[in-house]
């Protein structure tokens, strides 16, 4: 009877445990090398990250109760919209919150750096794949030159683990962690960003509402003048100068009334794309009453600045790349990898799947580059590189978020200042207009006078308005520059 050869690493039939002392012996070597790879594990190749440091002031120059922030966007940040009072604003807010375009797609690329953490983590596990082929071959013959054709088939299992002895993959993985948790920070730096350009443009419709009716009252009252001066006029009582002096004044206050409409209509047509909806589909009704000013509290904590989430962003990047450095001074290092296959190989399908066409290999591998031209020295220097941008960048956000505080901080307690002055010159116009306009019904004044102090009250209402849109919108900037508003919940 011919006996069939026996695969490599498999045994004969008539002596199926024949195996297990060399498997033993093999067995208690690779566990050996895997107690030493678990071992020397516990080191990872590369600098561990450290916040880099910063000079920053121990107080701002604008408002007292300040001290040093360090980054830490995980404080809540609330509804900080609702400080202004109105409820159709809060309703838009939450509408961009839900639907806003590009808020969804910032919103993807988080999910997107989410999934690279899973990604990153499964390499720590073993990765098992199977294999099934059949193939068809021919050969010569070395004894009669014939060619003989014949059958393969073919069905394994393969696992293989990569150890990670010189901690790579965990370099990897923190690479990824850091980018996920920047992702997220950059996404509620982008709402946060879009909540603050909606309020702004909110605010300014709502004070060109207040500025449309502080003009329609004036064309009124300018209606009122011109016929009180025709009446005049047609008495012989005052020249036809002050009718026409009196029309002039009148139309031109109606052309400014006009012209609010298309500052308007061009608001609530970009409030209206940041809630995701086409502009005709987005009407906000006239309102009666002004948001409400937030008062600012005179010591705000220093801890509302840490929350700023475009510094996380910035910071995590620094994560990232000082991580990234390890990845490539990993590269120096031989990788270990452990490896089982086992399967069926044979030339018959109706035997395939049988004792004697069984083979199984087990070992491990250690691959290291020899020679790469310098690849790996390049890519160091490159990742050096690239960690000292971030750090450069993230020294810039923290000092741009100093700037922007202290930018805020200063026109919100100057522009204070200026409505306390504006308020006493608007009630002065308000009374020199009462008065002039006494002297001229009563025929002691020419209606020129008039019409320069109807002029001047004019222009001190409307600056008055202008002054709290300025307020206001200078209030929301603050609120953004310190990370969301100044509520700790």
């Amino acid at each position: 009877m011919t006996m069939l050869p026996t695969p490599v690493g498999a045994s004969p039939a008539r002596e199926p445990f024949a195996v297990i002392k060399p498997f033993a012996g093999m067995a208690r070597s690779y566990l050996g090398l895997l107690t030493l790879s678990l071992l020397l594990a516990g080191c990872a190749i590369g600098p561990d990250y450290q916040r880099p440091e910063l000079s920053t002031p121990a107080q701002f120059k604008q408002i007292e109760g300040w001290t040093q922030a360090q980054p830490n966007d995980a404080l809540e940040r609330g509804s900080w919209w609702q400080l202004y009072g109105d409820a159709e604003l809060s309703a838009l807010v939450e509408r961009l919150n839900i639907s806003n375009q590009n808020l969804a797609a910032s919103e993807a690329q988080y999910r997107q750096a989410r999934a690279l953490v899973g990604a990153a983590r499964s390499s720590f596990s073993p990765r098992l794949d199977s294999n099934a082929s059949r193939s068809r071959s021919s050969s010569t013959n070395a004894s009669d030159g014939t060619q003989v054709i014949g059958n393969g088939y073919d069905l394994s299992l393969n696992a293989a683990w990569e150890l990670d002895i010189w901690g790579k993959l965990r370099r990897n993985l923190e690479t990824s962690q850091a980018d996920y948790q920047a992702s997220a920070a950059e996404l509620a730096s982008l709402k946060l960003s879009l909540q603050s350009e909606l309020v702004q443009n909110y605010l300014q419709l709502r004070v060109l509402d207040e500025q449309q009716r502080l003009l329609d009252a004036t064309v009124a009252a300018y209606a009122r003048s011109l016929q009180l001066t025709e009446n005049q006029y047609n008495a012989g009582i005052v020249p036809r100068s002050d009718v026409t002096q009196a029309l002039t004044q009148l139309r031109s206050t109606e052309a400014q009334a006009i012209d609010l409409q298309w500052r308007r209509a061009q608001l609530e047509h970009a409030i209206a794309v940041l809630v995701g909806v086409p502009p005709s589909e987005l009407t906000i009704a006239v309102s009666e009453q002004l948001p409400a000013l937030p008062e600012i509290p005179v010591a705000l904590p220093s801890q509302l600045l840490e929350r700023r989430p475009d510094v996380a962003a910035a910071e995590r990047r620094v994560m990232a790349a000082n991580a990234r450095i390890g990845v490539a001074e990993a590269a120096w290092y031989p990788d270990l990898t452990l490896s089982a296959s086992g399967g069926y190989r044979g030339s018959s399908f109706a035997d395939w799947i049988s004792l004697p066409n069984r083979f199984w290999s087990l070992g491990p591998q250690l691959a290291l580059t020899l020679f790469d031209g310098g690849a790996r020295r390049a890519e160091l220097e490159r990742s050096e590189a690239a960690y000292d941008q971030t750090v450069a960048e993230y020294r810039q956000t923290v000092l741009d978020s100093f700037r922007e505080v202290e930018d805020n901080l200063v026109q919100l307690r100057v522009l204070e200042q200026e409505s306390q002055v504006q308020q006493q010159a608007l009630d002065a116009a308000r009374e020199s207009l009462r008065l002039i306009d006494n002297q001229y019904r009563a025929g002691t004044l020419d209606y020129n006078s008039v019409v320069n102090v109807q002029a001047t009250a004019l222009n001190n209402e409307r600056s008055s308005l202008d002054l709290l849109a300025s307020r206001l919108l200078a209030s929301v900037q603050l609120i953004k520059a310190l990370g969301g508003g100044w509520e700790q919940e």
